[in-house]
């Protein structure tokens, strides 16, 4: 018994057609510079996200963990989109129609408009799409589907490649939008080939820990948008839910009168969001002391414990440091720093903080605090949950007015900051 395979040569299909485009070079400054038309969801964190809405003919990839909730946001989006008129089409290559069928009604996700199929064959799918045409196109996920004429399995760096160019055609020609879910490695980054992530327009990230109820969806790239927004939900029976004002909910449990913690006003895009900050420091039993840092950058946490040795002369040689973002939130901006430094040394001389008082600035090598952008914004979102003080560098008071009721405190050095928080 020989083995023999079967050569398939694929005739031309969607996808050769939709390379041959006869577009001439053009002037830039004869290109119409109208705003691109967007479809607005009922999300609204999910508009924000995207930058005001889902473009038509667009290309989004989703990523996140197994299980964090990226099927049953991109069901709600399709519902959403569904009730306003469109034809949106979900291709689920995990799921039966059936599985697919009780999700939705466990959502509250039945509309007319919303077709499901549960295939995996590219040529199958491109007949689909051009019997539907759809004007919203959902694929779960893009390691299932499989294109005949590569040899390759499924999921495989060239099945991927393959099948992304070919929905990126499809987008791109028949303007549909169409959003592609992407597994993701150990470490977090989507699989497959980094040139997924350079052909899409938009790369979304679902994150969120698997014991806590909240979810963010955040943008790391976005052709027809800000980078720097993210969208907060909370996980329910009935699905994802939005969260209009996430200060609240991650100052909810906050302990008053503990050393410790601080509030810190970190802005994640243009939203200012106030998040608790907590810090512990143990004398060590080890030779070298634990270092460990959640939600902020390690490197950053030793940067900030060297300065507090150098500068302030905190003998911390022998000290355990322990720093947590409560929430699982991930703040990765130089605005944080302050606040972490005030923490850690609250916690070293075992005095508590006010309860109501707000900590943000950039601290430098030489024990300097720098000024920060969009400090107004962070004052305000201070003021409207009620806190009275907020400590902050001297350089970012210019060019505006605090709102009243509310007591500003510039200092220039982490000495002046330490003074007024633990003095």
């Amino acid at each position: 018994m020989v083995e023999e395979k079967e050569s398939v040569v694929k005739t031309p299909g969607l996808g050769s057609r939709l390379i041959q485009t006869k577009e001439k070079p053009q002037s830039i400054i004869h290109i119409d510079n109208e705003q691109e038309p967007r479809i607005e969801t009922t999300l609204l964190e999910l508009n924000r996200v995207l930058g005001g809405g889902v473009v038509p003919g667009s290309l989004i990839l989703v990523g996140g963990d197994p299980g964090i909730g990226k099927s049953t946001l991109l069901l709600q989006t399709s519902h959403a989109l569904a009730s306003q008129g469109l034809t949106v089409l979900y291709i689920s290559g995990e799921e039966s129609v059936r599985q697919t069928r009780l999700r939705a009604d466990r959502l509250g996700a039945l509309t007319e408009k919303l077709y499901v199929l549960c295939e995996t064959n590219m040529d199958q799918i491109s007949d689909a799409i051009e019997s539907l045409e759809p004007d919203f196109l959902v694929i779960d996920s893009i390691q299932t589907v499989y294109d005949p004429s590569v040899s390759s399995a499924p999921g495989s760096v060239s099945q991927v490649r393959e099948c992304t160019a070919h929905f990126m055609r499809v987008a791109k020609v028949k303007g549909i939008a169409t959003v592609l879910v992407g597994h993701v490695t150990k470490e977090g980054a989507i699989a497959g080939p980094r040139l997924l992530e350079h052909m899409v327009d938009c790369v979304l990230y679902f994150e969120g820990e698997r014991h806590h109820s909240y979810r963010l969806l955040r943008a790391v790239k976005n052709r027809f948008g800000s980078t720097n927004e993210i969208g907060i939900f909370e996980m329910g029976e009935l699905g994802l839910r939005e969260v209009s004002n996430p200060s609240e909910l991650f100052l909810s449990e906050r302990p008053l009168g503990v050393s410790g913690s601080t509030v810190v006003a970190s802005m994640e895009g243009t939203r200012p969001v106030l998040v608790e900050l907590q810090a512990l420091v143990a004398t060590t039993n080890f030779p070298s002391p634990r270092r460990m840092s959640t939600g902020i950058d390690h490197n950053r946490m030793s940067l900030i414990i060297a300065v507090l040795e150098k500068r302030m002369g905190m003998f911390l040689q022998t000290q355990d440091a322990y720093l947590n973002v409560a929430g699982g939130v991930k703040l990765d901006e130089p605005a944080v720093d302050l606040a972490a430094a005030v923490s850690i040394a609250s916690s070293f001389r075992d005095a508590p903080t006010r309860p109501f008082d707000v900590v943000f600035g950039e601290i430098g090598l030489t024990g300097e605090v720098r000024a920060v952008s969009r400090a107004e914004q962070r004052v305000k979102e201070a003021h409207k949950l009620g806190f009275k003080r907020v400590i902050m560098p001297t350089k970012s008071l210019k060019g505006w007015s605090p709102p009243a009721g509310i007591e500003i405190i510039g200092v220039e050095t982490v000495a002046e900051a330490l003074s007024a928080a633990l003095g």
